[in-house]
């Protein structure tokens, strides 16, 4: 059995977790010779993304307590006690020198645990608002690291470190390159968002139409198995040679390409357009849960670095409306990417990584 310490990261259900967790995790091995498990649950992306990283993972069979009412509530509880049952024998087998909570089902059991038996516990809190998991840790956590400091916990003194979200590789401050055409990119997150696809190729057509130009280009993130409807639907507009895809593999350059950014308001998301530096326009994914995406949304554009509607008023006539103006006025637009820049924390996983290690006590 190896002798290294053990840094357990608990992170799971969405890229929003999975991904600031796999950025950490890069961050601490580049900084110390340690062990790094990952703790998750089976149906979330941590299942396939963390192995593929090549990072061990233990999975947790713990369902959601929020969200289904009373039935769902007692369903998760029952796991969730189960689960605390089950890492108490796992925490103290693998000796971890710290317990991190990124997000997700399993990560409340994992941490409670850890804390239960006298394991430091850290909390990374991606969102203006925290989660249940992290609000019920919280006040038995060694560090509490924000990306916005509205969740910023009462009484929380002199653990809490206003760092950002840790972000992967490649992820840092590009100046705005003027290029003759305007160029758009679509992210709907880790999963896409349908509204997105559904909605902006018609905006996005009728922008280029009412302009009278040829001068668009678009690129569209729609989520696996949606993008050869979207892809038809930009045909159908106008805009036949947008590139759609499942998924972007380099981000960060599709990212620095874009002179304007259409997409959700999960802390990730917002945290990699920030760090690169570009206007955006935020739809918040109305069904997530305590409506974070829209206090996301709100906070970040509070700073001047985006604009954002509400799903429910971003029909395309308010989209196109919204790109429009945006693409047509040059200041506007590079004084939100300005903004952006200035609100953007490239080296956050790294800031994390060192501070963590100092509260393991590895050197």
């Amino acid at each position: 059995m190896s002798q290294r310490a053990c840094i357990l990261i608990a992170a799971g259900g969405t890229g929003g977790h999975v991904f600031p967790g796999l950025a950490l995790a890069d961050a601490l091995a580049k900084q110390a010779d340690v062990d790094i498990l990952f703790v998750g649950t089976p149906r979330g992306l941590e299942s396939k993304l963390v192995r593929a990283a090549g990072h061990a993972i233990e999975l947790f069979d713990v369902t959601a307590i929020k969200g289904g009412g009373a039935s769902q509530a007692a369903r998760g509880g029952w796991s969730a006690a189960l689960a605390i049952g089950r890492a108490l024998h796992f925490v103290r087998a693998r000796a971890p020198r710290v317990v991190v909570s990124v997000g997700g089902y399993a990560a409340g059991p994992v941490a409670l645990a850890a804390a239960m038996l006298g394991v430091p516990v850290a909390i990374i809190e991606p969102n203006s608002v925290m989660g249940l998991s992290n609000r019920l840790l919280a006040p038995l956590a060694r560090r509490i690291y924000l990306a916005f400091e509205e969740a910023r916990p009462r009484l929380a003194g002199t653990k809490v470190r206003l760092s950002g979200v840790p972000l992967r590789a490649g992820f840092v401050p590009q100046s705005s390159i003027r290029s003759p055409k305007r160029r758009v990119l679509v992210l709907g997150g880790s999963q896409g968002a349908q509204a997105l696809n559904e909605r902006l190729p018609e905006a996005l057509g009728r922008v280029a139409t009412e302009d009278g130009s040829s001068g668009l280009e678009v690129t569209h993130q729609t989520g696996d198995g949606r993008e050869n409807a979207v892809r038809e639907a930009y045909a159908r507009a106008g805009l036949p040679e947008a590139h759609v895809v499942p998924f972007s593999t380099e981000l960060p350059r599709d990212l620095a390409w874009a002179d304007l950014v259409v997409a959700r308001a999960g802390a990730g998301t917002i945290a990699e357009i920030a760090a690169v530096g570009r206007a955006s326009l935020l739809v918040p994914f109305p069904h997530a849960t305590d409506d974070h995406q829209a206090k996301n949304a709100a906070a970040y554009s509070n700073t001047g670095s985006a604009i954002w509607v509400r799903q429910e008023a971003a029909d395309g006539m308010r989209l196109s409306l919204e790109v429009g103006r945006l693409l047509a006025d040059d200041e506007r637009r590079l004084r939100l990417a300005r903004c952006a820049r200035s609100q953007g924390r490239p080296d956050a996983a790294r800031t994390i990584a060192r501070d963590l290690l100092d509260v393991a006590e590895v050197s």
